[in-house]
């Protein structure tokens, strides 16, 4: 890593786990949307790992999140595990659910991203039906919170916020050894050519099927979180559709194809969305975040974070 960018990088990671909470922690209402802005950063980096590293658009990320959340959920209440326990157990279940999706794997475009949209509505179906284990449409209650360690309590706003800002931390590191790895290359490889890649001996199908189960784990693990933030579960809620489009457009605001990019679409986009349009315009708010991505799109193809960079180069060329 160059010294610019570690120096950058520590600043960055400085400011968010000290400067937020010392600014941000008295406001509780600001805070929670902080949090639910980490989340949806969350999400939107593991569905642009799929579509970064895999070459795979997914309309099924509810699927993983919302199982993440009752393997989570029920791993505390039915058997009794430590809440960080069964959040990890949540990422694994999101990641073993996403092995029956494998077969689709051979599908591409179009038709992968609606036969992965299927998964989303059969697991609902699930959830909603297997009522003595799930509690069918009236959900979970009390869902065990996060705990209190060394006398701080975690399941406070400030508490759940360093706690997403760790996964999301932890899962951008995972990302990035990945992508620079001769697996993250090859995959990038395939993203511009899957036929090409094959040419010279990689094995797609086996890289395209590893990326799915990671994305889901990193999922599932946001759903396993949220799950103990709210401390309630339904199958409407933890499936719903929004956990696929809000992520997808904070990915493609930030910079899909960045690591950074996604979650700080999402910070960006839900933020300026709850705290200014909705103030400004409570009905139909969100038709000015779908302008602005139109916008984005339009004038900045590669997404919010690339632009930035861009300006930040032209600004030290200017000054050089």
């Amino acid at each position: 890593m160059k010294r610019s960018t570690l120096i950058s990088t520590t600043g960055l990671l400085l400011a968010a786990y000290i400067a937020v909470p010392l600014a941000l922690g008295a406001n509780q209402y600001v805070m929670s949307m902080v949090v639910a802005a980490l989340i949806i950063g969350g999400v939107a980096m593991s569905w642009a790992l799929l579509g970064n590293l895999g070459g795979m658009v997914s309309f099924g990320h509810a699927a993983f999140f919302g199982v993440g959340a009752y393997v989570s959920a029920l791993a505390t209440v039915k058997l009794g595990l430590p809440v960080f326990a069964a959040m990890l157990l949540g990422g694994a279940g999101a990641a073993i659910a996403a092995v029956i999706m494998l077969p689709v794997l051979r599908l591409r475009g179009p038709y992968f991203a609606l036969a992965i949209l299927a998964y989303a509505h059969i697991f609902r179906i699930l959830a909603t039906e297997w009522s003595s284990v799930t509690g069918g449409a009236g959900g979970i209650n009390n869902i065990p919170t996060l705990p209190t360690v060394l006398g701080f309590d975690l399941a406070s706003k400030t508490g759940a916020y360093l706690v997403v800002l760790t996964l999301v931390v932890a899962c951008a590191f995972a990302y990035s050894r990945i992508r620079a790895s001769h697996y993250g290359i090859a995959l990038r490889a395939m993203h511009d050519s899957e036929d090409a890649t094959r040419v010279v001996g990689v094995n797609s199908t086996l890289l395209k099927g590893a990326m799915l189960l990671v994305s889901a784990f990193m999922a599932g693990l946001f759903g396993a979180f949220n799950a103990h933030y709210i401390n309630f579960l339904e199958p409407d809620y933890a499936f719903n559709s929004l956990w696929v489009t809000l992520p997808i457009v904070a990915a493609i605001f930030g910079g899909y194809r960045t690591i950074l990019g996604p979650v700080l679409g999402a910070v960006v986009v839900y933020l300026v969305d709850q705290l200014i349009f909705k103030s400004l315009i409570p009905t139909g708010h969100q038709l000015v975040l779908g302008v602005l991505l139109v916008a984005m799109i339009v004038f900045s193809p590669n997404g919010l974070l690339p632009l930035l960079r861009k300006m930040f180069k032209a600004k030290e060329k200017a000054h050089a």
